[in-house]
């Protein structure tokens, strides 16, 4: 491949582009009308209008995206994560038309994609599974049967999909009706299909998973496990790798797993396999993304591996250069996914424009954004800015590093996740390793949020304090000095 078209925008186009740029690839770029002066427009070496803000007039137009393809003479497309990146239909328009997907198969793409199929795909490799429903669930009275034998508590998700959307957890069955409709009408919205799968809700569960790569010619490898239990709604902020509670064998069996699910669907490129892990430490197939994930660079932090370079050599039918036995974990990744949300108002949007912004740097800080200072963060997208990662010898100088990333990241504006971030690196929860999905509900309340507050103020009082002190001392020493030694010493 010589040029490759990028059919997505923001921090990730960005991010694929310096791959690119890396091996000589050259790179075209689409972009709406709100993105006419984005970071990824001016990066790339070529770049095309595509159409009006609305997503199927842009970013979801497979026919106009092949279109620039060809007309640019573009002979990959890569999709990013999130639009068209889990869309077999458009992975097989894409090869119809002679150019190459960057991605797996359309099959593996449809048989994991549907979360019935994906769970019927491994079951010959006797992964363990959720219980709950055998089958697509298309009426309440079916779902509702289904939760009863299950069992409460139960999670009622979208069949197809994924990203938390189309998901809701019921405690008691008086709440079904009214968690079921949501979970069905956010399913319909996402991904124009309705049905749904009952499961068991797995009570303070983590969320792990293993990252996959495989190429054309048999070769399945792990590249190890991240932990991504720090959510809301359903949707990953915070990720490390490596997990803080996984024992050597666990991550062993838990990646023999994933390197078999990727197996079972003949899977080619990188992908993600995900896995919750109970109280008592038994983990669980949850389901397989069919795509590079959103936090692949705390994996390309311990592996050294750069996740698009790869792609991009499976796809021109190279063979991995690594097996299993030469891949080691080196040091421990953070990443902070930084969302124009304001976390102390229920993480609702909050687009604007970044009056200010400045990256925080040093050795161990990678900072992937799709924005610079003035640009505005539109209300059509996803409202990430970028995603902070940082990287250290061990978890607790990671939880420092992070720290001070975050304190050293200048955004003004518009709320950010940052404050949220700031938050977590300072509870003891997560500073201890023991903690769950339920953290944001459990630990991010009012009450916890003043309480970290007032306890951060009081130490910023005694600093100050001490400082106050320190420069009295230093102000009546000074006066004893002679004054060209003093002056000097200045």
């Amino acid at each position: 491949m010589q040029k490759i078209l990028i059919a997505n925008r923001g921090e990730i186009a960005v991010r694929i582009i310096k791959s690119c740029k890396k091996i000589g690839v050259k790179t075209v770029a689409i972009y709406s009308d709100a993105d006419a002066n984005a970071l990824h427009v001016h990066t790339a070496d070529e770049a095309y209008h595509i159409g009006s803000n609305a997503l199927n007039e842009s970013y979801l137009n497979a026919e106009k995206i092949i279109e620039i393809a060809i007309k640019s003479n573009s002979d990959g497309i890569h999709p990013g994560y999130g639009f068209m990146s889990e869309n077999a239909e458009f992975a097989s328009m894409v090869n119809d038309a002679g150019i190459i997907f960057i991605g797996p198969s359309p099959k593996a793409i449809t048989t994991m994609g549907n979360k019935l199929a994906a769970k019927e795909a491994v079951k010959a490799f006797n992964i363990p599974m959720v219980p709950g429903s055998q089958g697509v669930l298309n009426s309440k009275d079916e779902a509702r049967k289904a939760a009863n034998k299950v069992g409460y508590p139960v999670l009622i998700k979208a069949a197809a999909g994924g990203g938390g959307k189309g998901m809701r957890a019921v405690e008691v069955d008086e709440n079904f009706d009214e968690s079921y409709d949501r979970a069905v009408s956010e399913a319909i919205s996402a991904f124009k299909d309705g049905a749904v799968m009952i499961e068991k809700y797995l009570v303070k569960p983590r969320h792990i998973e293993i990252q996959v790569i495989a190429d054309n010619h048999g070769n399945v490898c792990h590249l190890f496990e991240r932990e991504c239990s720090i959510q809301r709604r359903h949707q990953k902020v915070i990720e490390e790798a490596p997990s803080a509670i996984l024992t050597t064998q666990m991550r062993s069996e838990m990646g023999a797993a994933a390197v078999n699910a990727a197996r079972a669907c003949n899977y080619s490129g990188v992908g993600t396999v995900e896995f919750l892990v109970d109280a008592d430490m038994n983990f669980y197939f949850l389901e397989m993304n069919t795509r590079l994930q959103v936090e692949h660079p705390v994996t390309e932090m311990i592996t050294g591996l750069d996740l698009v370079v790869e792609q991009i050599k499976i796809a021109r039918g190279e063979e991995l250069s690594f097996t299993q036995e030469d891949l080691k974990i080196h040091g421990h990744a953070m990443e902070l996914r930084v969302y124009a949300e304001d976390a102390y108002n229920s993480f609702l949007p909050s687009v604007g424009t970044l009056m200010e912004y400045k990256e925080p740097e040093g050795i161990g800080i990678r900072v992937d954004s799709g924005y610079v200072e003035g640009d505005d963060i539109p209300v059509f997208y996803d409202p990430l800015i970028s995603k902070l990662v940082v990287w250290a010898e061990d978890r607790a100088m990671c939880v420092e590093k992070m720290k001070a990333a975050i304190s050293d990241y200048n955004i003004r504006g518009l709320e950010t996740t940052l404050p949220f971030g700031h938050f977590v690196m300072n509870h003891v929860a997560f500073v201890s390793g023991d903690f769950d999905t339920g953290f944001v509900s459990k630990y991010f309340t009012k009450e916890d949020q003043d309480d970290q507050e007032r306890e951060l103020g009081r130490i910023a009082s005694m600093i100050a304090s001490k400082l106050n002190e320190d420069a009295q001392d230093y102000n009546v020493y000074s006066k004893s000095m002679p004054s060209n030694w003093r002056n000097n010493a200045i």
